[in-house]
């Protein structure tokens, strides 16, 4: 078996993770020497360099960045299976999630993983866009892209977009259109999209890429264009929008998650309106080989149990 200098691989993994020679030696208690030296062996034994160095710039080249992603998720699974022989493994996880997801639905059940699992310690990593799958990015992801053919998915939600706007609005609504005959309960009375576009749209471009692609997807759903008498407000997040709802500005699009079981959800009014489809299916991701980690199997039974019991997964629906 020919291997590289094995220790210059932690060294490797802690220069290019803290992009910094100095702090890699003192977080390894060596000198800074000590830490070059290491990786000039390193790149003497693979023939290639892998950091540029500018000034104080320090930055990983294209090989580089290729070792590391090997280097770092091999020397991780090392560490896990020798706590496993040595009988203290720690379930340690980080969590890689769009933000939204963990504000609105995460965040407020994180007090009852504590409570039933309580030897697992998470740490989230919040995103806006769709995580990298890498074990330097986190242990385990919430995704929609389950692209990777090393890791496993299990599906949490399929995602659908619907009208919401505060209580105060629904009076205004209600007043406007006058349907103030109509017993209050939403149920009760039926909201057609030409009434919708009579007031101000609160939009989220990043769900479809474009301003007001939610909105355009939404009237599609029915049939019908968005009107172009219509007042569109931008915002660039979907908690945005539903802070802008929430504040009487208007008819919000909203997913389940945004409002499911959270103590503020009876801020909102669901209206009686059709309901779209986006595409999106949020699945929890965790790399195939790490399949036996206790901490793993915890989280993602307990996720997906949650996603039942909170309506967004139906139990018998397939991954």
């Amino acid at each position: 078996m020919k291997l590289p200098p094995l220790r210059s691989l932690p060294v490797f993994e802690a220069v290019a993770r803290l992009n910094s020679f100095s702090l890699a030696a003192e977080e390894l208690a060596v000198s800074q020497s000590a830490v070059s030296h290491q990786i000039k062996l390193l790149e003497t034994y693979l023939g290639e360099k892998l950091f540029w160095r500018s000034g104080r710039t320090l930055t990983l080249t294209d090989e580089g960045r290729q070792y590391l992603d090997g280097v770092g998720s091999a020397l991780l699974q090392i560490e896990r299976v020798s706590e496993q022989l040595l009988g203290h493994e720690e379930s340690r996880l980080r969590l890689s999630v769009f933000s939204s997801f963990a504000v609105r639905w995460l965040a407020p059940r994180l007090p009852d993983l504590q409570r039933l699992h309580p030897q697992l310690e998470l740490s989230l990593e919040m995103s806006s866009e769709n995580p990298t799958l890498s074990d330097r990015v986190a242990d385990c992801f919430i995704t929609i892209k389950p692209a990777s053919a090393a890791f496993s998915y299990d599906l949490l939600y399929t995602e659908r977009l619907f009208p919401v706007c505060s209580q105060d609005y629904w009076q205004r609504i209600r007043r406007e259109l006058g349907l103030d005959e109509v017993n209050a309960d939403p149920d009760s009375v039926s909201l057609t999209p030409e009434m919708v576009a009579q007031f101000p749209l609160l939009s989220t471009h990043s769900i479809y890429d474009k301003q007001g692609g939610d909105w355009e997807a939404w009237y599609q759903e029915a049939g019908l264009k968005l009107p172009a008498s219509s007042r569109l407000l931008h915002s660039s997040h979907m908690l945005l929008s539903l802070e802008a709802a929430r504040f009487h500005q208007g008819i919000a699009l909203t997913n389940d998650y945004m409002l499911s079981t959270r103590k503020d959800s009876g801020d909102f009014v669901r209206l009686p309106c059709h309901s779209v489809m986006t595409g999106d299916k949020f699945y929890f991701a965790w790399k195939t080989s790490r399949r036996r980690e206790k901490g793993i199997q915890l989280l993602r039974r307990w996720l997906v149990d949650e996603a039942i019991h909170s309506g967004l997964r139906n139990k018998d629906e397939a991954t």
